[in-house]
């Protein structure tokens, strides 16, 4: 406990307090002091990719798998639905709540920044993921993520790369944290909109759960069904409550953009709080630079690794500028005295029950329940990558990891832990470290991949 506190504040503490007019401070943390400079790196590498080649995103999402007739390959739009699985989590409810409530208006638009930069690190490992895929003798299709390219960084021809184990066990590490939180916020929401006791929620989520994970190929299917059906609903009614209230949108981004530069912060001291939760809980949300993705990413059959890296960053996009915006606006556009006082879950039912009424806290329990549901699915076809580079090709590793995951599951259903949201927490976090050992040295390789691809896919 006392090791994974330690880790836990090296990582995420402030590593350095800037002091700020009006007596406030800005702390940054070791991962922020990463992830902004390598995500700024990457943007300007690739000549701010997230803006000059957004069409192209479009368009290559629009492209069908290069061999359909196979079922074990995953098209390359599959691998962008994987992976917005998880990134379109409990980061979009939770985490944005999160950053609202302790940050104000203002936190909104350093999320769109970070999302900005970040798409560029989540192309620039999505595509190193192609480049270093291999194939899956198991599942059939492709396999990799950063534990293979890191490998190929630090281990050549060697079987094994240290670095490249302690990446994918703290994969393994933080998805088993996620499972725990997964669960009891599941548990928790259909409790309170329901009152479903915890243990029926347990039994529920984990019986669905198994049926989909022990399957071979199920996995992906299931997410192609479950992801757009729910982040479209989810944007519908969100849309909905923006039209609604059409005539207030000014004074919202009138808000967001004032508070952001801390106009009325700064009196208070409250700059830093803003800056930091936006930056924060952008880089929780859209999860670009800590390895995550990449593992969904290489397994997209593709014709050029660039095009994976172009709908991962568009994942970015898709997370953070699309989804969180519509959770911020939904909060933002409810008078000030309805919502005031409130934090957390509390601050978002309160509004939802303001455009909806008692169906809007309803909505929001079973938004967070397939939210919540299609990350844990979403996080088990990661580990598989992370499981077969430490322990080989076998179906017995590869299904305890599944019982231990689905055990912390059911657990999380149970009761809460502090300690494993900090679990989770410290485990993305190295999984970031060790992800950036390799990101920025062989970054040319990514940018030589891009040139090669504009010169043959987009020269007319």
């Amino acid at each position: 406990m006392a090791v994974i506190q330690f880790i836990y504040n090296l990582l995420w503490g402030d590593l350095i307090t800037i002091p700020l007019p009006g007596g406030s401070t800005l702390g940054l943390s070791l991962l922020v002091l990463l992830l902004i400079p390598a995500g700024i790196f990457c943007t300007v590498r690739t000549r701010f990719l997230p803006i000059r080649l957004f069409p192209e995103m479009c368009r290559v999402a629009r492209e069908k798998s290069v061999d359909p007739e196979k079922n074990s390959k995953v098209s390359g739009l599959e691998a962008l639905i994987v992976s917005t699985a998880t990134r379109v989590g409990m980061g979009n409810l939770v985490g944005v709540v999160a950053a609202v409530s302790a940050g104000g208006a203002g936190a909104v638009f350093w999320m769109w920044l970070t999302a900005l930069i970040g798409s560029s690190t989540a192309f620039v490992e999505a595509t190193f993921a192609q480049l270093y895929k291999e194939e899956d003798p198991l599942y059939g299709g492709y396999r990799g993520g950063p534990a293979y390219y890191i490998h190929k960084m630090f281990a050549g021809k060697k079987r094994k790369s240290v670095i490249a184990i302690l990446f994918a066990l703290s994969g393994l590490l933080c998805w088993c944290g996620i499972s725990q939180v997964i669960g009891n916020s599941v548990a928790s929401a259909f409790d309170n909109a329901f009152h479903v006791p915890p243990i029926a929620s347990a039994v529920l989520l984990c019986l669905l759960s198994a049926v989909i994970v022990f399957r071979k190929n199920i996995t992906v299917k299931a997410l192609d069904i479950i992801v757009p059906v729910m982040a479209g609903f989810y944007i519908f009614l969100t849309v909905f409550v923006i039209i609604n209230n059409f005539t207030q949108l000014p004074a919202v981004f009138s808000r967001i953009f004032r508070e952001a530069f801390g106009l009325r912060q700064a009196v208070a001291g409250g700059f830093g709080a803003v800056l930091m939760n936006g930056v924060k809980r952008g880089l929780f949300s859209n999860e670009a630079g800590s390895g995550s993705a990449p593992c969904a990413a290489a397994a997209a059959d593709v014709d050029h690794p660039v095009k994976s890296g172009l709908l991962q960053a568009l994942g970015v996009f898709i997370d953070t500028i699309v989804i969180c915006s519509c959770t911020a606006f939904v909060m933002l556009l409810v008078p000030e005295e309805v919502v005031a006082g409130l934090g957390g879950m509390d601050l978002l039912q309160a509004a939802m029950r303001y455009h909806f009424g008692q169906a809007g806290v309803i909505f929001i329990a079973i938004t967070l329940w397939l939210f919540s549901f299609s990350t844990f699915i979403g996080v088990l076809f990661y580990a598989r990558s992370n499981v077969a580079y430490v322990f080989g090709d076998s179906w017995k590793s590869q299904n305890v990891y599944k019982i231990i995951a689905l055990i912390n599951l059911f657990i999380g259903c149970m009761a809460a832990y502090t300690f494993v949201w900090d679990l989770g927490d410290v485990g993305i976090g190295l999984m970031t470290i060790f992800n950036m050992l390799a990101l920025i040295p062989m970054s040319k390789e990514a940018i030589a991949s891009l040139r090669d691809y504009e010169q043959r896919f987009m020269k007319h």
